[in-house]
């Protein structure tokens, strides 16, 4: 029973994770934006029991806030400082957890609102607000493989010295391969590619053009993104890990910086990732 409604919200999500790709097909129009972030929670909520009225009438509110944003406020460091910290605190807070309720144990449905965040908020940035230089892609060219595997590779060292450092070097006994193919998709298209999106296409980019030093973007946008992993692996706050983002985001934020491309730094970030997912416990 709640099988087949899960995948049914999931398949319908799919496409609009997708629209943000593709600027021809992107969702203008704020009432539109607003309500494709309800029906998926619906399709999910209703046949499997789940919906509750306050759930709903946060994520309504998560909605409109999110869809008429750019709509309402101006295109200004204040507003744009202000998306950004909206949409970081919702999934740091875990909003989405009370939200997409669960009926079987240790199964978690939030991922559907997770991914709802980040296409809402990408398409707000990108065909709402508009002038934003940074892409919304799933496929790196030949340019961005290269920086991406080379600045992976010069990370490296430095993360795997910071784990040992704080006492996060903790080994896998039985890694899994097989899974490590899927892992790194998954890592790819969902938290790479938003996590990018955000932190180095709009923040590090923002923070440059603000205050005018490439410099201070790199460091403040590492610093930050650092900061949102405080809360890895249900510990808070977690200061060990939030080093070794620290020092993994400053690497991510150097190939954007070099390359000004989204897609460059969101390879780095995901064969990283995948690495620490498959061979370490976290």
């Amino acid at each position: 029973m709640v099988a087949l409604p899960a995948a049914a919200a999931f398949l319908i999500e799919f496409p609009f994770y997708l629209l943000p790709g593709f600027d021809p097909l992107r969702l203008r129009n704020p009432v539109l934006l607003a309500a494709s972030c309800l029906v998926p929670y619906l399709i999910y909520s209703i046949p499997t029991g789940q919906f509750r009225i306050g759930g709903f009438a946060m994520l309504l509110g998560i909605s409109v806030v999110l869809s008429f944003w750019y709509r309402v406020l101006p295109k200004a460091p204040v507003s744009d400082v202000l998306f950004v910290a909206l949409a970081a605190s919702l999934y740091i807070a875990k909003v989405f957890d009370l939200i997409y309720l669960t009926p079987v144990p240790k199964v978690p449905f939030s991922a559907l609102g997770h991914i709802m965040l980040i296409r809402t908020c990408a398409l707000a940035v990108l065909a709402i607000r508009g002038g934003v230089n940074a892409e919304f892609r799933f496929i790196p060219n030949r340019r961005e493989a290269v920086a991406g595997i080379s600045w992976f590779a010069m990370m490296l060292p430095a993360v795997a010295a910071t784990l040992w450092s704080v006492g996060l070097w903790r080994l896998r006994a039985n890694p899994n391969l097989l899974a490590g193919a899927a892992t790194f998709l998954g890592i790819l298209w969902v938290t790479a590619l938003s996590e990018e999106f955000f932190f180095r296409g709009l923040l590090q980019q923002w923070v440059g053009t603000w205050t005018r030093s490439s410099v201070a973007a790199l460091a403040i946008a590492s610093l930050l993104f650092g900061a949102a992993h405080l809360g890895w692996s249900h510990i808070f706050p977690n200061w060990r890990f939030a080093i070794v983002a620290t020092v993994f985001g400053l690497f991510c934020g150097l190939c954007w910086r070099q390359t000004r491309s989204v897609q460059a730094s969101m390879l780095t970030h995901a064969i990283g990732a995948t690495l620490y997912r498959v061979f370490f416990q976290s």
